[in-house]
């Protein structure tokens, strides 16, 4: 699953590199902070349009892919969730569309790609559903061409709106995104899927709501404060700093998106379904061993040579985006441990720890929130990704700390049951 991951994103990233380096030729650091607000906005959307059901989808698709009955209990609940979900998603959009653009791109003009999203939002439902699934049945190898296929298709679609229309191509561009993602998933998967989904059979009917709500609570807080938090420190970057300053960050965001989606489909394709089967602290230890040995070694190879070639790297992708090398070090060293952090966190998921992982996010992103605002004053651009630095090291040792209680509570109860 590794290596072929490693293929898709190898290719993934010498196309990101040519967009990105197109972007900030044609739109400069303005227009990359504009871009970067909006697929902040995509990503809110896939979370909250289908209330936040993606991981337990995933969670009850791996536990009862043989039981059809509770399968359509699932897919009749996650069906009633994506439609609230997407109605009122709709709805806020198109009602908000001039506040939402002053927010998120300094200028009400853009008010009708908020609205274009509005018409979007059942797609970005449906397609965040369907790849739970792909997920679910840990389908890496129909997982991959899925990936691979629709990225290159929206990096065709992206270069053709940007080359015609500039900015308003390329963020028209990725609020099309969605289409083409869902049309790829079912041009290849829709014969397994139709195995899973029994569609003629969903019903208006929510017998697993209670089951999904803990992971509606999980997603919705983590994926859309996650999001609202990066929206807003990228305004106070451009109120305290400049707006060139707001787009050096995305910039440095940019090219961290691109080498951490190598860890996300491996949680979602294989860590979250390994750990909802293991039940003892022993197996979870060897695990999380077994996927330290294997995924750290890689990540910190990559990331030393990030670092020593990052001159090089934004002379290619970010030519003119002065002060963006300075900002490598602490991002890479905060993306080395937030990688550690998030195979832990992954258990508090599998395991509908829904407190523990939000208290556990919540913790994360008020840590950042404020430590941004605070080094920014001090260190300038620089202090924000100091703060992301501080922000995982102390993280990491929350979650290994929480996650270690929960196993020694769970031994002392099942002691005390055969006692």
């Amino acid at each position: 699953m590794t290596s072929l991951n490693a293929g898709v994103i190898s290719i993934r990233l010498f196309v990101s590199l040519f967009i990105q380096r197109l972007l900030a030729q044609w739109v400069g650091e303005v227009g990359i902070a504009q871009i970067g607000s909006l697929r902040n906005l995509i990503q809110m959307l896939t979370s909250i349009t289908s209330l936040g059901t993606f991981n337990g989808v995933i969670k009850y698709l791996a536990e009862y892919k043989e039981d059809k009955a509770q399968l359509q209990k699932l897919f009749s609940t996650t069906w009633v969730f994506v439609i609230l979900g997407s109605i009122g998603s709709a709805l806020v959009l198109f009602l908000s569309a001039d506040f939402l653009s002053e927010r998120l791109f300094y200028d009400t003009t853009f008010a009708y790609v908020i609205k274009f999203v509005a018409v979007m939002v059942p797609f970005i439902a449906v397609q965040r559903v369907f790849h739970g699934v792909v997920n679910g049945l840990s389908a890496y190898k129909n997982f991959a061409k899925i990936d691979l296929i629709a990225y290159l298709m929206t990096a065709v679609l992206m270069i053709f709106c940007l080359l015609q229309f500039n900015v308003d191509g390329a963020l028209i561009a990725i609020a099309l995104t969605p289409i083409i993602q869902i049309a790829v998933l079912l041009f290849i998967f829709l014969k397994v899927l139709r195995e899973y989904v029994q569609f003629s059979k969903l019903r208006l009917k929510a017998p697993m709501a209670r089951s999904l709500l803990a992971f509606s609570a999980m997603s919705l807080f983590s994926t859309v404060l996650l999001n609202y938090v990066e929206i807003d420190v990228r305004s106070m970057i451009e109120k305290k700093i400049t707006k060139n300053d707001a787009g050096i960050w995305t910039a440095m965001t940019n090219i961290s998106k691109n080498y951490m989606v190598f860890s996300t489909a491996l949680f979602t394709l294989y860590v979250i379904p390994k750990f909802s089967a293991i039940k003892s602290s022993r197996g979870f230890k060897k695990e999380l061993v077994s996927i330290y040995k294997t995924l750290l070694p890689l990540f910190g190879v990559g990331m030393i040579l990030v670092y020593i070639f990052r001159e090089f790297v934004v002379s290619i992708i970010y030519p003119g985006f002065e002060g963006l090398s300075e900002l490598f070090k602490w991002q890479l060293l905060g993306d080395f441990i937030r990688l550690a952090s998030l195979v832990i966190v992954h258990q508090f998921i599998a395991k509908k720890m829904v407190r523990t992982f939000i208290f556990s996010e919540a913790f994360s992103l008020a840590a950042f929130y404020i430590l941004a605002y605070w080094l920014t004053d001090i260190y300038g651009l620089e202090g924000v990704v100091l703060a992301h630095f501080i922000r995982y090291v102390a993280v990491f040792l929350l979650v290994l700390f929480l996650v270690i209680r929960y196993y020694k509570r769970k031994q002392i109860d099942e002691g005390a049951e055969r006692a």
